[in-house]
């Protein structure tokens, strides 16, 4: 029998209640960290109509009466806003008008999140940006494609939106992200180049990514990242929903086509999800901007790497870097860090000045062409016009 002096029984039992002192005192930081984000949120999104930004207001009335733009607007500096705004219906057919918190599908703003979550489970250790597909799927018929390659679009890969078209029979039943790789190991389509040769902009690649996701957690897209990304960030109206699981998407907001006539009804492809698939709002949007600046959900230098092109710049000042879009002016010292959507009856911007900590989120659910150039919105807010064709000052893409 080994004996316990009084002096050892004494040490053991202060090293116990210190270990015990320092678990709970780890669970207490941990709970004050999550009480003061989501106290910092609230005070974020703290805005009264009556101090909008009077430019602003008068140029988004102008484009909603001239133009036909239907949608909500948030822009913020500095972390606070000055400029929220509602502008028409949620649902033509039934004359609902838009909210605020009104949910709209995101389309490839959805893209971003999806990086996010990849880079997330990067950092924690639970896959490498070095693995391949098929290291996780391993009917997955294509070799040598990366997680990183599927993050910058350099996988060659086709698209699966095209290619399932007319393999997928049910036009009204929700398909899945597995059921997507299924159809690949099954037809084989051919790819559009050899992996890691160009960037190529491809839904497949973030599709691919989710289903990464959901192998590696053993969850659900959604569930997880609801639990590490909308969560977190404080997104309290975030959600990814998919025709796999809703026979009707629990939301009310419409996306219509061109005319208000044509609402888009949702269809097989919109069962997939991490290439699109998430219901947001401009105020959770911008606490997802706020969320990436307070390193609250990766760290600085991952993010750095995730706004850096991993392929030549287009037009000299565009890129794509790990799930984000960028205009880079060096000379200027310009970085703006963005992407846009667009599917089935919505289109987007949401955008994000790292110089002058400005975010922009423009979301419309009328495709109508009315937000393809908003120059005079940067002009006011003082910095680079972000389109294609304006010279040095120049960006804009269609997802």
């Amino acid at each position: 029998m080994i004996k316990i002096r009084p002096f050892h029984f004494l040490l053991i039992s202060v090293l116990i209640l210190g270990a015990c002192s320092s678990s709970g005192s780890k669970e207490q930081k941990a709970k004050q960290k999550i009480i003061d984000n989501s106290k910092k949120d609230s005070l974020s999104l703290i805005f009264h109509p009556a101090n909008n930004d009077k430019k602003l207001d008068e140029y988004f009335k102008e484009i909603h009466r001239k133009r036909n733009y239907n949608g909500n607007v948030l822009i913020a500096k500095k972390g606070k806003i000055i400029y929220e705004g509602t502008f028409g219906w949620a649902d033509y057919l039934h004359r609902d008008s838009l909210k605020i918190d009104s949910k709209f599908q995101l389309a490839s703003v959805s893209k971003p999140m999806t990086a996010t979550a990849v880079l997330m489970l990067m950092e924690q250790g639970k896959l490498k940006l070095s693995q391949t597909v098929d290291e996780f799927y391993p009917e997955f018929p294509y070799k040598g494609i990366t997680v990183e390659m599927l993050l910058s679009h350099r996988s060659g890969l086709n698209n699966y939106v095209y290619f399932t078209d007319g393999i997928w029979k049910e036009k009204y039943k929700g398909m899945t992200n597995k059921d997507v790789i299924r159809l690949y190991a099954e037809h084989k389509p051919a790819p559009y180049f050899p992996p890691n040769r160009q960037f190529h902009y491809n839904n497949s690649n973030f599709m691919l990514l989710a289903a990464i996701v959901e192998k590696v957690t053993g969850q659900d897209f959604d569930i997880y990242m609801q639990e590490h990304i909308f969560k977190p960030s404080g997104m309290k109206n975030t959600a990814i929903y998919t025709t796999a699981k809703y026979e009707k998407i629990p939301v009310d907001v419409v996306g219509h086509d061109r005319i208000w006539r044509r609402s888009v009804r949702q269809d097989f492809l919109d069962g997939v999800t991490g290439d699109k698939g998430v219901y947001s709002t401009v105020e959770d949007l911008f606490l997802f901007d706020r969320a990436l600046r307070d390193g609250r959900l990766l760290k600085q230098q991952t993010l750095d790497s995730a706004y850096t092109p991993h392929s030549k710049l287009q037009s000299n000042y565009f890129g794509y870097g790990l799930g984000w879009r960028m205009y880079i002016d060096s000379a200027r010292k310009e970085q703006v860090i963005y992407h846009t959507g667009w599917w089935h009856g919505f289109r987007h911007i949401y955008l994000r000045d790292m110089k002058r900590d400005i975010t922009i989120v423009i979301l419309s659910n009328l495709v109508n062409g009315s937000i393809n150039q908003i120059d005079d919105v940067y002009k006011i807010l003082g910095m680079p016009v972000v389109r294609r064709g304006v010279g040095a000052n120049a960006g804009s893409d269609d997802e």
